[in-house]
């Protein structure tokens, strides 16, 4: 069975969930189907979003890739917020940042190396994307440090500072859309290169025969995928504290492992398999690109929409999130820094992940979730 056979059989989930909700099934049923149901959308609208950069062209489309690439988490996040579960939104940021360099390029790197020896990447591009994610943890850090080496500071400063430093972060994450799409395109245009030359004569042949994709068709997707991603995610948020209590789970495990993977795993699917057919300049992409786009633009977007929404939104994290956050960070740039990658490094990285689910899962929080 193949990844979208998967998510087509996935998609029975929608109305599994609605039914689960008005029919009263209980919080942990809605929870789970929810969850379930919003795997595959997030997976078309990515396939939506793909379709439609080819007919707008690179530039205009890599912008929309970028946008929409962690939109599912970003709705998510804003439902939650809007919600009042903030300590659920703030773990769901860091918890992506962890599952993407962990979880998602653990496996990648793993199953890819099971296949083939050793697989090779351009270690420019890593070792730009691991400076770029230096800078997100230290300006996730700044906050967290100034509230932690000061005598009570006020919650309306440490917003006006975590907003500030949003706006810094938005500022950078353009700088680096312009740097990738435009100012220093070819780099990226290597990996096109060597993506194209592996492909047979067959399927370029396909290719120069295949029409442009129908952009209304597609935009409607978008569209319909994104509306049905903001439903779920109410249904999900709705039942997400009387469910997970009921699962024994924590505020902290569910918005730093669970609440990623659900909206993640799509993405996860990807990167997966394109490192099984040796791409793993793509599949970089897809798990350090995740992991930037949450830390420069979600994360920031996040803040100001606290802002705007009088929610207390800021860059306040706890002390073990941003620890676990560093230590992936500082992990998979190690990893990634020699342009090479095998299974050994893979299973490392899942290791680690582990080994941080646990510590999450144990971790002693104050009970009640936002």
């Amino acid at each position: 069975m193949t990844t979208r056979q998967i998510f087509i059989i996935l998609l029975l989930f929608i109305p599994v969930s609605i039914a689960a909700h008005f029919l009263e099934w209980g919080s942990v049923a809605v929870f789970l189907t929810a969850g379930l149901a919003i795997v595959p959308l997030a997976a078309w609208m990515g396939t939506a979003t793909e379709e439609i950069a080819i007919v707008v062209g690179p530039t205009l489309g890599g912008f929309l890739n970028a946008t929409f690439g962690n939109a599912t988490e970003l709705i998510i996040a804003l439902v939650a917020l809007n919600a009042g579960l903030i300590s659920v939104v703030k773990a769901s940021i860091t918890g992506s940042i962890i599952s993407n360099l962990l979880l998602v390029l653990g496996f990648a790197m793993f199953l890819g190396g099971l296949r083939y020896k050793e697989q090779t990447f351009q270690p420019v591009v890593a070792r730009l994307n691991a400076s770029a994610m230096n800078l997100a943890v230290i300006a996730i850090l700044v906050p967290t440090a100034v509230d932690a080496t000061s005598q009570g500071i006020s919650e309306d400063t440490m917003q006006k500072l975590s907003t500030a430093v949003a706006v810094v972060l938005i500022l950078v994450y353009g700088l680096t859309l312009l740097f990738s799409m435009k100012t220093h395109a070819y780099l990226n245009d290597v990996g096109e290169a060597q993506k194209e030359s592996e492909e047979s004569e067959e399927s370029q042949e396909e290719e120069e025969h295949e029409e442009k994709p129908n952009l209304l068709l597609w935009s409607g997707v978008l569209l319909a995928c994104t509306l049905l991603v903001a439903v779920e995610s109410e249904l999900l948020v709705d039942s997400l504290e009387e469910a997970t209590s009921y699962l024994g789970l924590t505020a902290l495990f569910t918005g730093v492992i669970v609440v990623p993977i659900i909206g993640n795993a799509a993405e996860h699917a990807t990167a997966v398999t394109v490192a099984m057919k040796n791409k793993m300049d793509l599949s970089m992409g897809v798990a350090m690109g995740s992991s930037l786009q949450i830390a420069l633009f979600v994360a920031p977007v996040l803040v100001i929409a606290g802002f705007i929404m009088g929610q207390p939104m800021d860059l306040d994290f706890n002390p073990f999130e941003l620890v676990a956050v560093v230590v992936a960070v500082l992990l998979a740039n190690s990893v990634s820094s020699d342009g090479r990658s095998d299974w050994l490094e893979g299973a490392l990285l899942l290791a680690t992940y582990i080994v941080l689910g646990l510590a999450f899962f144990f971790h002693p929080v104050i009970e009640g979730i936002g």
